[in-house]
């Protein structure tokens, strides 16, 4: 599972010229979801989103989290993050989850966030869904975070 933590001062996504979800301070997050990820994966990607301290107090940078803070959260299903170019320009998706199952331990994701901190903190788009980000990003800080055995065998795997 991979995760890019953007701190934000404002992200919304649209849907169909429909504003879906909107979050002020806080936490935009796109997740990937491996076709090989399990429920481990999903906790530590929850544990890293929620606990990262990427936030400031009395002028010191990187001393508060999203949680320590009670910011929102907004996240965003994003199967292009297991995205290859092995041969020529074509993107393969072929490392990223698909159908139900990628779209279940999404939902699972968001449960579990608002399990370990406030479900009315977490907020998303529309899975599988054409959508409008709009990302106001805060610093800027940016930063990926993939559960440790993905990165192992999606970058040691035989193209």
């Amino acid at each position: 599972m991979k995760a890019i933590i953007q701190r934000v001062s404002n992200a919304k996504v649209i849907v169909n010229d429909q504003l879906i979800s909107e979050i002020n301070k806080g936490l935009c997050v796109l997740i990937g979801i491996c076709n090989e990820d399990t429920e481990e994966d999903l906790k530590f990607i929850t544990k890293r989103i929620l606990n990262t301290r990427l936030f400031e107090e009395n002028g010191k940078r990187w001393m508060k989290s999203v949680k320590d803070l009670n910011y929102e959260i907004l996240c965003v299903s994003q199967f292009t993050l297991y995205c290859k170019l092995n041969k020529g320009a074509k993107p393969d998706f072929h490392h990223a989850m698909s159908g139900e199952k990628a779209k279940d331990m999404y939902n699972n994701l968001l449960t579990q966030l608002g399990n370990d901190y406030d479900p009315l903190k977490i907020k998303d788009g529309v899975f599988g869904a054409l959508m409008n980000v709009q990302i106001f990003n805060d610093g800027p800080v940016t930063i990926t975070i993939e559960s440790p055995q993905k990165v192992k065998n999606v970058n040691t795997e035989k193209e």
